[in-house]
């Protein structure tokens, strides 16, 4: 596939949303046709499975029903637009994928990370990102501080320190295509790291960090 998949994991309130929108932006001005997007939701049937398992008035759903409503969003985003535009050699940069699932899913709702990747991978036809960017910081600075925190935002103390644990082994587990960073320091720092790392991905031996 002539594409390249970039991804923003992390918890909430760690700016992934932020560092995934310079990054897209740099790279547009790079000359690059880029795909900014994000799960769940990126598309008219996830927005609905969005609403289902973030919306606080959903109340209380069934973990196994919220771990499959993920893994249904990611498999229309994927055959709606990420396949696509990587076919067409597009640089994808996505907020959220396959670890978040793993992190909140498997080990915040306790499902079993294990189990969980085999659905997700099944999910996504085992399309794996280039690089998965880890934004890391502690539940107390990031997701504590949001006012109005959605179902999953909301889940307590206990499931975000499990999430992030999880996010922190996905990384562990194959260094070459992670780069762990701190979150929540200077924006452009982060930044600057992130684009050393996608440099080498790109397929024009010329780019360059100007």
């Amino acid at each position: 596939m002539a594409g390249v998949f970039i991804v923003f994991e992390g918890g909430d309130g760690v700016g992934k949303s932020t560092q995934a929108r310079l990054l897209a932006d740099w790279l547009q001005n790079q000359g690059h046709e880029v795909v900014l997007t994000f799960e769940p939701g990126d598309t008219k049937a996830g927005a609905v499975m969005r609403q289902i398992v973030l919306d606080p008035a959903t109340g209380d759903l069934s973990p196994r029903a919220e771990t499959l409503l993920y893994a249904a969003d990611k498999a229309h985003h994927l055959y709606e637009v990420v396949l696509p535009a990587l076919e067409r050699g597009a640089i994808v940069v996505c907020d959220r994928y396959v670890d978040s699932m793993l992190a909140y899913q498997g080990a915040g709702r306790q499902l079993g990370a294990d189990r969980l990747e085999a659905i997700a991978r099944w999910a996504t036809g085992d399309l794996l990102p280039d690089l998965t960017v880890l934004l890391d910081l502690d539940p107390e600075r990031g997701v504590g501080g949001i006012a109005r925190p959605d179902r999953v935002e909301g889940a307590g103390r206990e499931f975000h320190l499990r999430a992030r644990a999880e996010f922190l082994a996905l990384a562990a587990r194959d260094p070459e295509h992670y780069l762990v960073l701190p979150a929540r320091t200077d924006r452009e720092r982060i930044a600057a790291a992130v684009r050393e790392r996608v440099v080498p991905l790109l397929s024009d031996p010329a780019d360059t960090l100007a």
